[in-house]
């Protein structure tokens, strides 16, 4: 008897990122751990690139939603260089820093 293999939809991708970025949104809300906040924002990023992704597999490989991913990605990355060296920063001066203290640092 052969196994019946279920192929992967669109919808099931869409569902993955609903679910990753529901992940990351409660992750931000709900830590207070500066690294963990920032970790949980790639996170909601990554699902977004999917539902690009996704529907533009959808809609019959159009390119804007590879192009799109391409430059949140490089935004992304610019964003992760920044303000991981910001963090750790601040880390190395007062180590169990939260987003709370970080709010101390306006001017």
């Amino acid at each position: 008897m052969i196994a019946s293999v279920a192929v992967p939809t669109t919808t099931w991708y869409l569902v993955l990122a609903a679910v990753l970025f529901g992940v990351g949104t409660v992750g931000v809300l709900v830590r207070r751990n500066p690294l963990i906040m920032l970790m949980c924002v790639e996170l909601m990023l990554n699902a977004v690139n999917l539902t690009f992704v996704a529907l533009a597999k959808k809609l019959g490989d159009d390119i804007g939603g590879q192009t799109t991913v391409f430059f949140v990605l490089v935004v992304a990355a610019a964003e992760v260089v920044v303000g991981l060296g910001i963090i750790v920063a601040i880390l190395r001066r007062k180590p169990n820093a939260t987003a709370d203290d970080l709010a101390e640092l306006k001017g």
